[in-house]
């Protein structure tokens, strides 16, 4: 699918690999975008660094079936399309499965994690395949093209990610039989595995705790570039051939117990 002037949903879009995607797909290849997130005042600032004519902010919460169907509503009635969907909200909530008391950990913290990382993605996915379904075929056969963000730790989950790993592990499940489904309306659904990489937060990390994270990565040795990210966002949405596909983008990187 052509990049150009499509309309780009991005959840999470407001900080991190989102941002970063929102930033490369509208500067480098011209797209416009929605913003879905929490913090309105990141949000808002996105907008503004993006330009208002080819971006919007919506303040939504992934997990509300209502919010969202307020927010891609919205979406509709300024830009009159949804053409890529990349679902990026996630929250890590680390706890154990036992705390340090023995204690079986409250379930309530693992659904909260279900609700944003996994129901969320689904919740959006959903309704701008919707919308997609309306689009008109590119080359008589794309609508719509769906990127959700998995995680290394869907893989190999660390020590205190019990919850995150397994919402993680449950996106890359979504992956096939959505993709099947999709299909036969012209869209396409894959994912992205991202490793570790050197968004905002980590790079404020103490100079010790980078070196030791540095040194876990294989090849090349250093932590990921953001744009590298978002390069690979459009390399999916620009190749009609990709699908039901899970790209690992970590460096041949695998995460240790701890």
């Amino acid at each position: 699918m052509r990049i150009q002037d499509k309309v780009v949903v991005i959840t999470g879009g407001a900080s991190g690999l989102g941002l970063a995607t929102a930033l490369y797909l509208t500067q480098e290849k011209g797209a416009r975008v929605a913003i879905f997130d929490l913090n309105v005042e990141a949000g808002e600032k996105a907008v503004a660094d993006i330009g208002a004519d080819r971006a919007m902010f919506v303040h939504t919460d992934v997990s509300s079936e209502e919010s969202v169907q307020k927010s891609v509503g919205e979406v509709m009635a300024r830009f009159g399309a949804i053409h890529v969907c990349i679902n990026g909200a996630a929250v890590p909530t680390p706890f154990k499965v036992l705390g340090k008391d023995g204690k079986a950990a409250p379930l309530a913290r693992f659904a909260q994690t279900t609700a944003v990382n996994l129901n969320g993605v689904f919740n959006v996915m959903s309704k701008c395949a919707e919308q997609m379904a309306q689009n008109e075929a590119e080359c008589g056969e794309e609508r719509g093209v769906v990127i959700n963000v998995s995680s290394g730790a869907a893989y190999e989950g660390q020590i205190g990610q019990s919850a995150y790993a397994a919402t993680k592990a449950g996106v890359i499940g979504l992956n096939m039989p959505a993709a099947r489904e999709l299909g036969a309306i012209g869209v396409r659904v894959n994912a992205i595995a991202p490793g570790l990489f050197l968004t905002t937060m980590v790079a404020g990390l103490d100079e010790k705790v980078l070196t030791m994270l540095k040194e876990q990565m294989e090849a090349p040795k250093r932590l990921g570039d953001m744009r590298e990210f978002a390069h690979c966002c459009a390399f999916i949405i620009e190749n009609a051939y990709l699908n039901g596909e899970t790209i690992r983008l970590d460096a041949a990187s695998r995460m240790r117990a701890k």
